[in-house]
């Protein structure tokens, strides 16, 4: 599963805030949670619209991303 299948940005949903597709969880909420300390499976209890599978998705990707970008 890619990250641009699980990602929605969509003016209609939150202002067009990027989403987990099928949800109004914002994307971004998986990274303050994991920079908070907080666990996957913490994120994923209180948000039981987005899947393993999206979340892992959404992360693969940016660490994807991340490890192309020029230094």
């Amino acid at each position: 599963m890619k990250a641009k299948s699980v990602v929605l940005v969509d003016p209609e949903i939150l202002s067009g805030t990027p989403c987990f597709v099928g949800t109004r969880v914002p994307a971004r909420i998986l990274f303050e949670y994991l920079e908070g300390g907080d666990s996957l499976d913490e994120f994923l209890a209180d948000f039981p619209t987005v899947s393993r599978a999206q979340a892992v998705a959404l992360l693969t990707e940016a660490s994807e991303r991340l490890a192309l970008a020029p230094a």
